[in-house]
C-alpha cells in the first residue's frame, strides 16, 4: 500500500477484473436468499409494477366505502343511463378546483333514450371528506364519512350509472371486496387439499398413491364449466349473500387443487430420494416432520408461484358463475354480478359505460399474470 500525499492509500498490486468478478460471485453466494429473490425480482419491470398495484388493490379493499361516493345499491331515479362525468378545475378560463356541472336529464321519445346535458353555467364544487351513506369501515365501524361527494344539486359519476341509477364506479369499488376476496379464500382451500393429498400420494407411495391419483384423474376428467354449473345451482337460492359468496369460493377450491396435488406429488417423488431425507427418516424423524421440515420448504417457491397464478383462475370463475346468474346475487355486488346487469348487448352498444365492470377483472387478472411470471423467475435466484 502506497500513501499519497492527500492521506489516502492506493493498492500497489495491478488492478484484477476476475479477481473482482470472483469477490462479487462470493457476496452474493453469502447473501441471503429473501436478498437474491429481491435483487432478481428488482429487474422484472411488470412483476415488480403489477405486485405494487395488487399490493394497493387489497389494501384499499377495506376503505371501499370510504373511497366509493355513494353506496352500492342508492339509486338516482332522473339519473337512468348517465354518461361518465369529468372532473374539472378550471371554468370560463379562472380556476375554481375539482367541480362537476350538473346534468339534466330528459328521454328522447323518436329514439327512447336517455339524453344528458351538462349546465356548463353552474360549475358545483366537490366536497371532501364529507358525510353521505353509511357503511361499515373494513365490515367492523361503522361511518358515514366520504372521500369525496358531490353537492346536494349535482351528482358525480366518474364512470356513469347504469339500467337503474346506481353509480358505476361506487358498484365496481364495492364489487372488489368480493372478487377479490374470492380468490384468496378458494386458494387457500386449494393449497389445504392439494398439498396435503399431494405430499401424502408423493411421500408415502404405494396404495395410497394409487387411490389418490385415481381420484384426481376423475375430478379431472370432468367437465369443469358444467361441473361448476352444476354444483352453483345445487345452493339454495334462499341463502345470504354471504353464505352463497363461501360456498362459491369453496366450491371453487375443491375444483382447482387436483393440479396443484399432481404437481406435488411429482415433486415429493424426486425429493424423497434425496440424502438429506433419508438422514431424517434414519434418525427417526415421523413422516409428518419429514414433509414439514424438509420437502415442503424446497418447493416452497414453485407454490408461491402457483398461488398467484391460480388465483386470477378463481375470480374468473366466479365472474363467470355471477355473470350467468349461478353465482352471487344482488343484492351481493360483485363484478360478476355486475357484469350479469350488463350482459343486454343492445344496451351496450347504446350506453358502453355499462360494461366497465370487465376492465378491472382484466387489469387485474393481467396484474396477476405479470406477477406469477415474475415471482417464478426470482424464486429460484441460482438460475441464471
Amino acid at each position: 500500500m502506497t500513501r499519497l500525499p492527500d492521506g489516502r492509500y492506493v493498492d500497489d498490486e495491478p488492478f484484477d477484473p476476475q479477481a473482482s468478478l470472483l469477490e462479487l460471485e462470493r457476496k452474493d453466494l453469502d447473501a441471503p436468499n429473501w436478498l437474491l429473490v429481491w435483487r432478481k425480482f428488482k429487474t422484472h419491470r411488470l412483476g415488480l409494477i403489477s405486485g405494487l398495484f395488487l399490493l394497493v388493490a387489497y389494501f384499499m379493499i377495506p376503505f371501499a366505502g370510504f373511497i366509493a361516493p355513494y353506496g352500492p345499491n342508492q339509486r338516482f331515479s332522473e339519473h337512468l343511463y348517465s354518461p361518465p362525468q369529468s372532473i374539472k378545475l378550471f371554468h370560463e378560463g379562472a380556476f375554481v378546483g375539482p367541480f362537476v356541472y350538473p346534468m339534466t336529464s330528459e328521454a328522447n321519445l323518436e329514439t327512447f333514450q336517455w339524453e344528458f346535458s351538462p349546465d356548463t353555467s353552474r360549475p358545483l364544487k366537490l366536497k371532501f371528506f364529507c358525510e353521505g351513506t353509511t357503511y361499515k369501515l373494513a365490515g367492523l365501524i361503522e361511518s358515514n364519512r366520504h372521500l369525496f361527494c358531490a353537492t346536494e344539486e349535482a351528482t358525480i359519476f366518474i364512470l356513469g350509472s347504469d339500467r337503474l341509477g346506481r353509480d358505476i364506479f361506487s358498484r365496481v369499488s364495492y364489487g372488489a371486496q368480493l372478487s377479490l376476496t374470492v380468490g384468496l379464500i378458494g386458494i387457500s382451500v386449494s393449497f389445504v387439499l392439494g398439498i396435503f393429498f399431494g405430499s401424502l400420494a408423493g411421500y408415502l407411495g404405494g396404495k395410497t398413491d394409487w387411490l389418490i391419483n385415481r381420484v384426481i384423474e376423475i375430478l379431472r376428467s370432468l367437465p369443469e364449466l358444467p361441473l361448476w354449473l352444476a354444483l352453483s345451482a345445487a345452493v339454495p337460492s334462499n341463502w345470504s349473500p354471504v353464505a352463497v359468496f363461501f360456498v362459491i369460493s369453496i366450491i371453487l377450491g375443491i375444483l382447482d387443487w387436483p393440479g396443484l396435488a399432481r404437481s406435488v406429488r411429482a415433486k415429493f417423488l424426486s425429493l424423497r430420494e434425496e440424502e438429506y431425507v433419508r438422514a431424517a427418516e434414519m434418525m427417526g424423524a415421523s413422516s409428518g416432520r419429514v414433509i414439514r421440515k424438509h420437502l415442503l420448504p424446497n418447493f416452497m417457491s414453485h407454490l408461491i408461484a402457483s398461488a398467484t397464478l391460480s388465483i386470477p383462475a378463481m375470480i374468473l370463475g366466479e365472474t363467470a358463475l355471477s355473470f350467468l346468474g349461478l353465482g352471487l346475487r344482488a343484492p351481493a355486488v360483485s363484478w360478476g354480478v355486475m357484469l350479469n346487469d350488463a350482459q343486454n348487448l343492445a344496451s351496450i352498444e347504446i350506453y358502453p359505460w355499462t360494461a366497465v365492470p370487465m376492465l378491472p377483472i382484466v387489469i387485474v387478472v393481467l396484474a396477476f399474470n405479470f406477477l406469477g411470471d415474475g415471482l417464478r423467475d426470482s424464486l429460484d435466484p441460482y438460475e441464471q
